[in-house]
């Protein structure tokens, strides 16, 4: 069962830490684990101590950040290689990883020291993390440091996003790094930094601090708290805790009785789990994993994994025609998963069209709405492990005594006993299996044109009065080196409205070219007396204003789930179309 804790903070310890401070209550989200630590080298290593945390102030209940990351390590660190200051969400968001290079490295030493962030010895540092975190003395301090209200973080109104962070030489290189930035280094850097650095970048970083209950759109840990980590677990949910000072409530223990995963009808998807295994699986005993979905059988055969490590293992395939709910269950020949048994919805999204614009529309009282916030995906990561045999030949020596023949030579009186050593020995193979991991991942990139149609009168370039219809072009472009079998093309798009606050209705767009590079464009309007593809702009819509449609691109699908996309764009609104109306008297 998921366990939900929250920390209230002690007085008694914390006098001990700050004799000299008033003290506030906290709340803090955040757990953690770890494991023992190997030797390092003179050009991959670390030393215990060496850390520190990335802080970023964050809106309490949408999770916008509110302030810039800042950093805190209780040592001095120098001509450090770093990659910015981003946060977890904001990488989860679609940042890419970028290196920094000749740009100075900004921290802070606390007053009072940092407990001990990133534990050597296997034994997780939770309990001193929590309730220096959760202190007052913390609240102010990053009150301090980030230039936010104090009273209004003390009131609720914010929460700390807190990562861990690990100071260590790679390659001989002097890095800095959160656990997130860790996971997609080693990404991009294929398996670099697991193979030189796996205790500390895959292991006793990201499991020093995650979350017990899913908050700001990270979700909690349920894995192993002592193993080595994948960096698809490390990006999305390890690394990260969150601490807020009032109470507000805790999510209940009681699972959401919710779909774990919602698809659309007649659409291509893709359906992952998570493989571990605590015994390695060699091509002598590799594992094999089906998918049963909907009456059919996906098998997924001869899967490697190293000891103690895990891969995300999936089946591509296609929803229904109608809305449907189904049960997907998955069954292992070895290792195991988090959940083998997990309820699909498949619904129709279905097009809600606007009604028919009418020259008598009024709208008094109307106020520009905000663009939409909706969550996007823009990057995805995965691999697959591979397994090889390496040879290494070794002479195992067999030496044997060997009785000669006295011969004719031999005197009368000879004992016998004449001989020699013979080697019968013989080559073995010593070799064993040897793992590569290829890591592959997808970007989804776009853009939205929308522009006056073609037959507007009076339109200027992006200028036009309302009441006449607009057209759009919107361009998903999945950037990806992986096989086909890993991904599906973009396929879904659609757009909302701001005469009818973004809500309500929406049309969806017909795909005009397909593949990696999609295209979409409204679908031929009803209510047009030319089939025209366009939307109508409400006659009454503000002058000197712009006109702003948002889309969303859904259905890029990969092992480590939906990439998916938000764009907007506008026309600028002066006057209606009856001031192109006139009657020429004579």
């Amino acid at each position: 069962m998921k366990r939900i804790f929250t920390f209230i903070c002690s007085l008694i310890l914390l006098f001990a830490l700050f004799p000299a401070t008033a003290f506030a209550s906290g709340n803090g989200n955040m757990d953690g684990g770890g494991g023992g630590m190997g030797q390092g080298t003179s050009t991959n290593k670390w030393t215990p101590g060496n850390d520190g945390v990335r802080i970023t102030v964050v809106n309490a209940e949408t999770g916008a950040a509110v302030s810039s990351p800042v950093d805190f390590t209780n040592r001095s660190q120098s001509n450090v290689l770093h990659f910015g200051k981003v946060n977890k969400l904001q990488y989860l968001s679609g940042t890419g990883l970028s290196l920094r290079s000749g740009s100075a490295y900004d921290y802070i030493n606390p007053t009072h020291p940092l407990p001990t962030i990133v534990s050597s010895t296997g034994s997780s540092n939770i309990t001193a993390i929590r309730r220096y975190f959760c202190s007052e003395y913390a609240c102010k301090m990053v009150a301090n440091a980030t230039g936010v209200d104090y009273d209004r973080m003390l009131a609720g109104e914010y929460k700390l996003l807190i990562e861990p962070i690990a100071y260590f030489t790679h390659n001989g290189m002097y890095y800095c790094m959160t656990a997130t930035e860790a996971g997609l280094y080693d990404q991009l850097a294929g398996g670099a930094l697991r193979r030189t650095m796996t205790s500390l970048t895959h292991k006793n970083l990201p499991l020093s601090i995650f979350l017990e209950y899913s908050d700001l759109g990270i979700p909690a840990w349920t894995g192993s708290r002592t193993g080595k980590q994948n960096n698809t677990d490390i990006v999305n949910s390890l690394g990260a805790g969150i601490v807020w000072f009032t109470d507000l409530p805790v999510p209940p223990s009681a699972e959401i009785d919710a779909p774990d995963v919602e698809y659309r009808v007649d659409t291509d998807v893709i359906t992952s789990i998570l493989l571990r295994t605590t015994d390695r699986l060699t091509p002598d005993n590799p594992a094999t994993v089906t998918f049963h979905i909907n009456g059919t059988n996906y098998t997924v055969h001869n899967i490697v994994i190293p000891e103690d490590d895990s891969q995300l293992v999936w089946v591509k395939w296609h929803t229904p025609s109608t809305p449907q709910t189904i049960t997907i269950t998955v069954s292992l020949s070895a290792g195991s998963t988090a959940k083998d048994t997990f309820v699909a919805k498949i619904v129709d999204l279905n097009e809600r069209i606007p009604p028919d614009p009418l020259a008598t529309d009024t709208y008094p009282g109307y106020s520009i709405p905000a663009l939409p916030a909706g969550p996007q995906k823009l990057t995805a990561a995965w691999g697959v492990w591979s397994c090889r045999w390496k040879a290494d030949w070794k002479w195992h020596a067999d030496w044997k005594w060997e009785d000669d023949d006295c011969g004719s030579g031999c005197l009368p009186d000879c004992p016998g006993g004449h001989g020699h050593w013979e080697d019968h020995g013989k080559w073995v193979d010593e070799g064993d299996w040897e793992y590569d991991y290829t890591g592959y991942s997808a970007s989804l990139s776009g853009s939205m044109t929308l522009m006056p149609d073609d037959i507007v009168p009076t339109a200027s370039g992006k200028n036009m009065k309302s009441g006449y219809g607009v057209k759009t072009e919107v361009s998903a472009v999945l950037s990806t080196s992986a096989p086909s079998g890993h991904y599906t093309n973009p396929q879904t798009a659609f757009s909302v409205f701001p005469e009818f606050h973004y809500q309500t209705y929406l049309r969806l767009l017909q795909r005009t070219s397909g593949g990696r590079s999609a295209k979409f464009a409204f679908r031929a309007n009803e209510f047009s007396t030319y089939g025209r593809s366009v939307h109508f702009t409400p006659v009454w819509f503000p002058d000197n204003t712009d006109y702003v449609v948002y889309t969303q691109v859904w259905d890029t699908w990969t092992p480590d789930g939906m990439l998916s996309m938000n764009l907007h764009d506008n026309v600028s609104i002066q006057d209606s179309l009856f001031d192109d109306w006139y009657t020429n008297r004579e």
